[in-house]
C-alpha cells in the first residue's frame, strides 16, 4: 500500500476550506480514529479511494 501523500496538494486542499468545513472534518477524523481499530480504518480509506 502506498501510503506517500502529495504535502503540495493536500496543502492546495487545506487552504480552500473554509475554517468550519476543516473543523468538521477533523472532527470527523477525530471521532473514527478513537471509535475504530486500525485495520476498519485502512479498509474504509480502500472502500473510498477504490
Amino acid at each position: 500500500m502506498n501510503q506517500n501523500i502529495d504535502v503540495s496538494k493536500l496543502m492546495a486542499m487545506l487552504s480552500k476550506m473554509d475554517k468550519k468545513d476543516l473543523e468538521e472534518g477533523l472532527n470527523k477524523v477525530n471521532k473514527m480514529l478513537n471509535s475504530k481499530d486500525a485495520n476498519q480504518i485502512i479498509n474504509d480509506i480502500r472502500k473510498n479511494n477504490s
